[in-house]
């Protein structure tokens, strides 16, 4: 799946993947931790620490980045990505310097 296209339990999967020992519960297809649920691309005090710690320049776009698109997230290795809120940009945007533009996600998340 294209990294700028991940979105809901997909992304928190992907983010997971990118922060090692996390697992996959297949029952809700949702990643946790031992604290919890984790909801990277939609709550702050869990997605703001990766923006932080990586850098990640995040910003609100006007016209260039397409519809539904307002905002953009750059990562010190040159990454680029696009989102409708800050958190999923962002959060695209830190897997894709990651794992790449595609990443292969669990047939039951995609």
């Amino acid at each position: 799946m294209k990294t700028s296209e991940l979105t809901g339990a997909a992304l928190d999967w992907a983010v997971a993947k990118c922060e090692g020992g996390w697992i996959l519960d297949m029952a809700s297809f949702t990643p946790h931790h031992s604290l919890g649920r984790m909801n990277f691309a939609t709550n702050w005090s869990q997605g703001g620490p990766i923006i932080e710690r990586e850098r990640l320049l995040v910003q609100p776009e006007i016209g260039k980045a397409g519809a539904g698109n307002a905002w953009s997230a750059i990562a010190m290795d040159g990454f680029e990505c696009f989102g409708p809120t800050p958190l999923i940009a962002a959060m695209r945007c830190y897997v894709a310097s990651k794992l790449g533009d595609e990443v292969e996600i669990p047939e039951e998340l995609s």
